[in-house]
């Protein structure tokens, strides 16, 4: 857990590290990382919440007659940036407050933070564990990112092979001056895809960690004189990245909710009652977990990614694995999200959807333990396996008629998210591509 640090402590760390700029961060409905930079003779205003900014700047947030909006920094959250010099920086995280002072409807880390507090007061918390991953692309002359990788590595494989190793060390080696605990660093599958796994922690915490993780692997990327990137299919053809998230719920005293020696596979009725719930609402929640036009190229057959709504104890093409280890590490693993997700909402409705399932006392069908991609039509269907959307709209339509998830997000953020999706939806359905002028020109 992140250790609590409180206004004093902030300002004494400050002083005593030479801080000159401080960068107020916060949290968009699509999950970009927006900031507003202060000097260090503004921090102590900052932490006594008076900081504001114009919220109708901001896409989705509000319109202009409704701008005013405060800035609430979390002292946890308090970092230096390794890589300021000479002159060091730092960043805190906020919430966004209306200019009532109350928190704003539309800011994701609130939104969060409710449904956690729904699930402390059933008396649980949720840990999350992502496992992210990216590709790291060349750049031209000028400085933009290419589709040319430095690499023809594979799952597992090292230098000389995997070129980008070197940025991957850096990267981690800058992660845990920032108090990232990693424990896992790879190439992965496809050439230019690298998965670096830091430590799970509750989910706001988790979800904090994601923002910062991406702004600093794109940072020392661009160091390397490469671009990072998170889109989930860059490349046709090949593995896209996900962000596989390990999910468990704790008790208040801290004992794992999910483990039970005495339980089917060792798992509590909790645990299967969440499971249950996540299953049935994750058409539901797709949309918010693979929120782009882009995030369903990656779900399809044949790539490793997850597209049938089943689960399993080791078997890995549905969307839920079970991992082996228990005790404490007893956990479920989804596997769908993907990394252009906002982390905030994508854990809220998951949270949503699982606290649901054990409310409702939910069970979830059987597991399938053999191969779903190797069945046919017929086999998935006698096995009730459905698919998960196949499309942004389909989601949305999944999304626009689930109640539940619904509530999770606010009408504020339910309504702004499907305004934004539907403009992604609309230009890309009606965008020409060159796969239809290399199919059409010369053919009629």
């Amino acid at each position: 857990m992140t250790r609590k640090m409180s206004k004093e402590d902030v300002l004494k760390k400050a002083k005593e590290l030479d801080v000159q700029f401080i960068h107020l961060q916060f949290t968009d409905i699509l999950g970009v990382m927006k900031n507003v930079a202060i000097t260090i003779e503004q921090l102590d205003k900052a932490l006594n919440n008076e900081i504001m900014f114009d919220g109708s700047s901001i896409d989705g947030f509000v319109r202009i007659e409704e701008s005013d909006m405060y800035l609430r920094p979390d002292p946890s959250t308090f970092m230096v940036y390794p890589w300021a010099a000479p002159v060091k920086e730092a960043r805190l995280i906020c919430d966004v407050y209306d200019k009532d002072n109350k928190p704003f409807t539309g800011c994701p880390r609130n939104i969060l933070k409710q449904v956690l507090k729904e699930a402390k007061d059933m008396g649980f918390i949720m840990n999350a564990g992502p496992e992210c991953e990216f590709f790291l692309f060349q750049t031209d002359e000028k400085g933009n990112p290419s589709l040319e990788t430095q690499d023809n590595a594979g799952y597992f494989d090292l230098a000389p092979v995997d070129l980008g190793e070197s940025a991957r060390r850096d990267m981690v080696l800058t992660l845990k001056q920032m108090g990232f605990e990693i424990e896992a660093s790879h190439h992965e599958v496809a050439p230019g895809q690298h998965e670096i796994d830091f430590k799970y922690d509750d989910a706001l915490t988790t979800a904090d960690n994601i923002m910062t993780f991406k702004m600093t692997v794109r940072t020392i990327a661009q160091r390397h004189g490469l671009h990072a990137t998170f889109m989930p299919k860059p490349i046709f053809g090949i593995n896209g990245s996900g962000m596989h998230t390990n999910l468990s719920l704790a008790t208040l005293d801290g004992k794992n909710a999910f483990y039970d020696e005495k339980g089917e596979l060792q798992l509590s009725d909790i645990a299967f009652h969440f499971l249950g719930g996540v299953l049935k609402y994750a058409r539901a929640f797709a949309a918010i977990t693979n929120p782009t036009v882009n995030s369903y190229k990656r779900l399809v057959p044949g790539y490793e990614a997850p597209v049938y709504i089943a689960w399993s104890a080791s078997n890995r093409s549905p969307l839920v694995r079970i991992p082996a280890k228990r005790g404490n590490s007893t956990r479920l693993e989804l596997r769908n999200p993907d990394p252009s997700a906002n982390p905030y909402l994508a854990m809220a409705v998951i949270l949503k959807a699982g606290l649901d399932g054990i409310k409702n006392k939910i069970q979830p069908p059987a597991p399938v333990n053999s191969n779903i991609y190797h069945m046919n039509e017929l086999d998935r269907e006698e096995k009730g396996i459905q698919s998960l959307p196949g499309s942004l709209f389909e989601a949305l339509k999944e999304l626009s008629g689930c109640e539940l998830i619904k509530s999770a997000l606010g009408p504020h953020i339910y309504n702004r998210f499907v305004e934004a999706a539907m403009i992604e939806w609309n230009e890309y359905r009606t965008r020409v591509t060159k796969w239809e002028i290399e199919k059409y020109l010369t053919k009629f």
